[in-house]
C-alpha cells in the first residue's frame, strides 16, 4: 500500500466541498488532507468541521508546514498563478483549480520553476478521467468511429443574475467567462481524445455590456454590474492529427445546454457532458443504428479530484500524472490563442504542445487508480 500524501487545501469556497468529500472518503487511500486556510478563516473552520480536518491556519502557515508535500489550490482564477508560485517557491507539489493561469507568461513561469525545482504541477479539469470520456476514449481508441476528422462541442448558459454565488461578479470577469471557466472542460476533454492542437481561430462578442442582479435574496438586488470579459465565443480548431473541430461557448441565454461530437468516417460518438464524469454514451454506425455503450471505467459519479489523487500516486510511484501541467498550459495556449484570434482576425499558431494523457486501465477496483 502506498504511503498516503499530506494535503494542505487553500481557498474553502463553494468548490472546495466538492473535493474535500473526495479527498477524504473517495480518495482517503492516497490523499490525507492535513490543514485548509482561506482569507476568510471562518470559511476554513467551517471546511475543517465538515470534513474532520485537524488544522486551520494561514496560508503562510500552510505553506511552512514542512508534514504537507502537496497544495490544493482552490482560489480565485486571478490567485491561481500567484498561490501556485508561493507553493512551490516553498517546496510543495501543487495541483490547482482551472484556468491554470489568466496569460501565458504567468503559467510558463509556474511550469518552469517547477522544473527548476523537481516539483509536480497539476491542474484541474479532471472530468476526462471519469467513466464517461474514459469510455469515449477507447472507443476512438478501438476504431468505432473510424478516422476521426472532426468534432463540435456546445455550452450555452446564463449569466449569474441571481447574485447568489459569493462572488458572482467573477463569472463576468476573464476567468469566469464562457471560454475560460468552461471551456476548460470541452478542451481538455478534445485533447485527450484527439491530441493536440496546431492553430486555432476565433471570434467573440459580448451582448449585454451589464448585468442587473435580478434576485430580491441577493445583497445585490437591483445592483447593475459591467461585463469585463466576452460571454460569446466562437473557437476553431486544427489538430495536430488533422482533425477539425469548433465550440460555441456563451452566457447569454438561460438554462445549460451541453453537447459534444466526434465525427469519423465510421460513425459519430455523442460524448457525455465534459463538466461531468458519467453520462449518456453513443455512436451512431455506418448503418445510421444509434448504439448506446455502457462506461467502460470507473469514477461516473461526482469524482472530483481525482486528478489530485493520479498525481499522489504518481508521486508516489514515479510515474507521470495525467492531468499534468502540460496538458493545462496546452488548453490554456488554445484558450487565449481563440482570444488572440478574435482581436487580430488572424489565425494563432500553438506555442505549445502535449502528450495525450495515458487512459486509465481498465477493471480498476473502487478509489483505486493502479492495478
Amino acid at each position: 500500500m502506498m504511503q498516503k500524501v499530506k494535503i494542505g487545501v487553500i481557498g474553502c469556497g463553494q468548490i472546495s466541498g466538492k473535493y474535500l468529500k473526495n479527498c477524504t472518503q473517495t480518495f482517503d487511500n492516497i490523499l490525507e488532507v492535513v490543514a485548509c486556510a482561506d482569507l476568510m478563516p471562518e470559511l476554513a473552520r467551517q471546511r475543517a468541521e465538515e470534513y474532520g480536518i485537524p488544522k486551520v491556519c494561514s496560508v503562510e502557515e500552510l505553506l511552512a508546514d514542512p508534514d504537507i508535500e502537496m497544495v490544493l489550490n482552490l482560489t480565485a482564477p486571478a490567485a491561481h498563478a500567484a498561490i501556485n508560485m508561493q507553493a512551490l517557491h516553498a517546496g510543495k507539489h501543487v495541483y490547482t483549480e482551472k484556468p491554470f493561469a489568466l496569460n501565458r507568461e504567468d503559467a510558463d513561469r509556474v511550469i518552469a520553476l517547477a522544473e527548476e525545482k523537481g516539483l509536480l504541477v497539476g491542474c484541474a479539469p479532471d472530468t476526462f478521467l471519469g467513466g464517461g470520456l474514459q469510455t469515449c476514449r477507447k472507443l476512438i481508441d478501438e476504431g468505432w468511429i473510424g478516422t476521426p476528422y472532426a468534432a463540435s462541442g456546445l455550452i450555452l448558459m446564463g449569466h449569474p443574475s441571481s447574485g447568489l454565488h459569493p462572488n458572482f461578479q467573477n463569472f463576468l470577469r476573464l476567468g469566469g467567462d464562457p471560454l475560460l471557466d468552461m471551456g476548460p472542460y470541452y478542451m481538455t476533454a478534445l485533447v485527450s481524445m484527439l491530441g493536440p492542437v496546431r492553430r486555432v481561430a476565433g471570434s467573440a462578442a459580448t451582448l449585454h455590456h451589464e448585468v442587473t442582479i435580478m434576485n430580491p435574496k441577493s445583497p445585490r438586488f437591483g445592483d447593475s454590474v459591467p461585463v469585463e470579459a466576452p460571454m460569446n465565443v466562437t473557437a476553431l480548431l486544427e489538430f495536430e492529427s488533422g482533425v477539425l473541430g469548433s465550440l460555441q461557448a456563451a452566457k447569454e441565454s438561460f438554462g445549460y445546454t451541453p453537447r459534444l461530437e466526434i465525427y469519423g468516417t465510421e460513425g459519430i460518438l455523442y460524448a457525455p457532458d465534459p463538466n461531468f464524469f458519467g453520462g449518456k454514451i453513443a455512436v451512431k454506425q455506418h448503418s445510421g443504428e444509434v448504439k448506446e455503450f455502457p462506461c467502460s471505467h470507473g469514477f461516473t459519479d461526482e469524482s472530483r479530484g481525482i486528478g489530485l489523487a493520479d498525481m499522489a500516486g504518481a508521486l508516489r510511484a514515479g510515474r507521470t500524472h495525467r492531468a499534468n501541467g502540460m496538458l493545462a498550459r496546452h488548453v490554456l495556449d488554445i484558450m487565449l490563442g481563440v482570444i488572440d484570434s478574435a482581436n487580430t482576425g488572424r489565425h494563432i499558431a500553438m506555442q505549445t504542445s502535449c502528450e495525450r494523457p495515458t487512459p486509465l486501465p481498465l477493471g480498476l477496483k473502487y478509489n483505486r487508480l493502479e492495478l
